[in-house]
């Protein structure tokens, strides 16, 4: 039985056509596993160290530091203090969930109906959303459009300006394309309409794309700070990505009753604000992380 099996493995390695890699060749891929995540690791540390560091430290490290032997919290406070970014983190929370919602609405709305063969008109719509991928009317008309739209210092000009991407209405609408005919049709036979198909049969089963596209939009949206400079005159209505550029540029800027002279270092601000920006998208990546790989292949040519 053992000489059998072993037959039968020596066929199977045959038949593929490879043999198992040995242990030099698995030590070299594990070797450059652990520098790739070294790579990625390791920035996200220093990050968070030098944020935590004080004066001495980052200049006896030279900038950056990777672990910091008296950590303070003092960058945070300094940037925290006076309700300022707080507000403005609230500001970005809404923009970015209503925005990402309202993002995939349309984009599932539109994808759908140009899915669907026979629509009116589809063909011409399609070539509009595939004309925005090339080309973009640029930043002073856009501006001029916003203005006169009466939308300038309104929360709506941070929002609808990136509503729809071509992008994502192509990979969802690949995806419904790719749905099988079949269980659209039985579900007409039983009277559903082409909102119940759409919210019962097809949102259901694109689970994993529109994860995607609400990762991206939600992305978008929280790190987008060019539109606020354009469109938002009040500060208090700034987003939290406009309030923290602000911080980087000019450390006197930050609202606190501290001094200047008194403020942490300017590394150590410059990372915290960092963290600060970086801590929401964090805790929202790992439950979309499991549709994501799937989602991104959606639309693909497959061999």
């Amino acid at each position: 039985m053992k000489t059998i099996g072993g037959s039968r493995a020596a066929r199977m390695r045959t038949i593929n056509g490879a043999n198992p890699p040995g242990i030099g060749i698995r030590g070299l891929k594990a070797v450059v596993l652990v520098v790739c995540c070294a790579v990625v690791i390791l920035p996200f540390v220093m990050v968070i160290s030098t944020s935590l560091a004080d004066e001495a430290q980052i200049v006896a490290a030279g900038g950056y530091v990777l672990w910091p032997d008296r950590p303070s919290l003092a960058a945070y406070q300094a940037v925290l203090q006076n309700g300022v970014v707080s507000r403005a983190t609230l500001v970005s929370i809404g923009i970015t969930v209503v925005g990402s919602g309202m993002s995939v609405t349309v984009v599932a709305l539109l994808a759908y109906s140009l899915a669907r063969p026979g629509t009116w008109g589809h063909k011409s719509i399609l070539f509009v959303v595939l004309f925005t991928m090339l080309f973009s009317a640029g930043m002073i008309p856009n501006y001029l459009l916003i203005k006169q739209l009466g939308l300038i210092d309104s929360y709506w000009a941070l929002i609808l300006p990136t509503l729809v991407s071509g992008f994502q209405v192509v990979i969802m609408r690949s995806f419904f394309i790719e749905v099988p005919r079949e269980i659209i049709d039985a579900a007409r036979i039983d009277g559903a309409s082409e909102i119940r198909i759409l919210l019962n049969i097809m949102l259901p089963l694109s689970r994993a794309v529109i994860a995607v596209v609400a990762l991206f939009n939600a992305v978008t949206y929280w790190n987008a700070f060019f539109n606020a400079v354009l469109y938002m005159n009040s500060p208090e209505k700034w987003p939290l990505q406009l309030v923290l550029r602000t911080y980087v540029v000019d450390r006197s800027a930050i609202g606190t009753d501290l001094p200047v002279e008194t403020l942490p270092p300017q590394q150590s601000l410059q990372m915290a604000i960092l963290v600060i920006a970086l801590i929401p998208i964090c805790m929202v990546y790992p439950f979309l992380q499991k549709h994501f790989a799937k989602g991104l292949v959606i639309g693909a040519v497959k061999g």
